[in-house]
């Protein structure tokens, strides 16, 4: 007699989630690809008992994700008593709506006749378009009050549970008042319709962020309770009123994932922030490994323009203008790095605070030449000796350096670190900073790598440009000049976004 295992089987190998658009004669399949996670659908264990040989396929029409749900398998378990197959039927009711549960011929007759593909066109506006691996893009935005939006995303939600951790599906009939904080970007690959009357779009992604009220507080007045009325109207918009921005899920479909959608996204997000004079910050919400990756690499490119505009950097003498008796004890922040303008700059693009530190340590990191640091073979022990008294200045920035992100490191643990005997705080301190500064050399290693790799495409592509100006010119014409060369406009395209894959060499200890 077969025990129960042989009747159980792994719930993420059973589920086929495919992407399909009309064909010549029926709907054809784009891609096919399991979940990643399906605890919340069938459980902890991750497992469905009472059948072998199960597939459970949830075809999506690629546009609008009109869903179909098509279960097949081999042979069912006969309940016994209490012990019974799972009922497939009832339990992805709850995840997928009731007109997925019709026959699959009626969902290919579906698919293949929508009159309204061909002029279908995500809801929304179009915020940004670009092109990577010659294959365009585009991504739209709205509220989750438009209708539409509310919509699509219903129909995308399961998603979220497919793939993002600990990912809640959106709540869609809340007052129009609060779904009007939340707006939702779909990424679309635009494609060459396969039949007249298909669709030129096909899903690649979405995210959802949500605004909540920032309250700005004058720190020169001193806190104190008043009764004036409320600033505010009662029919204020959410959307005019200061408030923080929070993306609260980000999810790019796993046959488009490494390819730049997830920085493309993300700073398509960050700009509509930037641009908003309303928005004062943007937040993420429990952000994993791989899209802290994501984000760091997005922002450093945002950020260090900036920082080599004002020429940032660790000042390596802060005691430069005392003598040692007049050296305090404390030596100020701002007397090592400009805070001022560094918060001036960290609002203008509204980075949250604790992201900003890592991007900046980041930088700092990056401008000290690679011997002064310990990856670089920088003599530490040493360095603790000598402190800010090494004769090479570099040495002394390191030094600082250190000491900025133990100092941050600390006022984020203090509690903890309060408890603990003087030794072991500082031996807890300086593993913590060896795991960040670990995690931020990787990073630069990346960034480095495809500094290069771009420079030399570019490279190349200046001297194809230079060749192909030669050549319309003909013979006798000569070569033209260094300010007479025919100039291509590039766009420059993202490059394979292996962090946006959690690529072991970039992921870091956040700390």
């Amino acid at each position: 007699m077969a025990s129960q295992g042989d009747w159980t089987c792994d719930a993420n190998d059973a589920v086929h989630i495919t992407l399909v658009q009309p064909g010549e004669q029926k709907p054809q399949t784009i891609s096919t690809f399991h979940p990643q996670f399906t605890y919340p659908i069938f459980g902890d264990d991750e497992q469905i008992f009472g059948y072998k040989g199960l597939i459970i396929r949830l075809r999506f029409a690629a546009h609008d994700l009109r869903s179909h749900v098509h279960i097949s398998y081999d042979d069912k378990f006969k309940a016994v008593a209490d012990t019974a197959p799972l009922d497939l039927n009832r339990t992805l009711r709850e995840w997928v709506p009731e007109s997925a549960f019709t026959t699959l011929p009626e969902f290919e007759k579906a698919v293949q006749t929508d009159d309204k593909a061909k002029d279908w066109v995500p809801p929304g506006k179009l915020v940004h378009s670009y092109s990577t691996n010659q294959r365009n893009y585009e991504i739209w935005a709205e509220s989750l009050a438009d209708p539409d939006v509310r919509a699509l995303l219903e129909r995308a939600q399961i998603f979220v549970s497919f793939f993002i951790e600990a990912g809640t599906p959106l709540a869609t009939d809340d007052p129009e008042w609060t779904l009007k904080r939340w707006t939702v970007y779909f990424v679309y690959e635009k494609v060459t319709p396969p039949t007249p009357t298909a669709s030129q779009y096909s899903i690649v992604g979405y995210a959802t962020t949500y605004r909540w009220w920032f309250y700005q507080r004058d720190p020169s007045e001193k806190p104190t309770v008043k009764n004036e009325p409320w600033l505010y109207h009662d029919d204020m918009e959410i959307s005019k009123l200061p408030s923080r921005v929070r993306i609260a899920q980000f999810l790019i479909l796993p046959p488009h994932q490494g390819s730049g959608h997830g920085t493309h996204l993300y700073t398509t997000i960050h700009t509509a922030s930037f641009e908003d004079p309303t928005v004062f910050e943007l937040t993420v919400e429990d952000p994993n490994e791989a899209f802290d990756a994501l984000r760091d690499t997005a922002d450093f490119h945002i950020l260090r323009p900036q920082f080599l505009k004002h020429n940032i950097n660790i000042n390596p003498d802060p005691y430069k203008e005392t003598t040692r008796k007049q050296r305090p004890r404390l030596v100020p922040t701002a007397s090592i790095i400009p805070t001022k303008l560094l918060h001036d700059i960290r609002t203008q693009f509204k980075i949250a605070p604790t992201q900003y530190a890592h991007i900046l340590e980041m930088y700092l990191l990056s401008r000290i030449p690679f011997k002064n640091r310990i990856r670089g073979g920088a003599n530490v022990s040493r360095l603790v000796i000598k402190k800010y008294n090494a004769d090479d200045p570099n040495d002394r920035r390191y030094y600082w350096w250190r000491m900025l992100v133990k100092q941050r490191l600390y006022k984020r643990s203090r509690d903890m670190l309060i408890q603990l005997e003087p030794s072991e705080r500082i031996e807890k301190l300086d593993e913590t900073l060896a795991n960040v500064e670990e995690g931020y050399e990787n990073m630069l290693k990346v960034f480095s790598e495809r500094e290069e790799e771009m420079r030399a495409k570019n490279e190349q592509a200046d001297l194809e440009a230079r060749e192909e100006a030669e050549v319309e010119q003909g013979p006798g014409e000569g070569t033209l000049g260094r300010d007479q060369r025919v100039k291509r406009k590039y766009t420059v395209m993202e490059e394979d976004e292996d962090l946006e894959e959690g690529d072991e060499a970039a992921k870091r200890q956040k700390a």
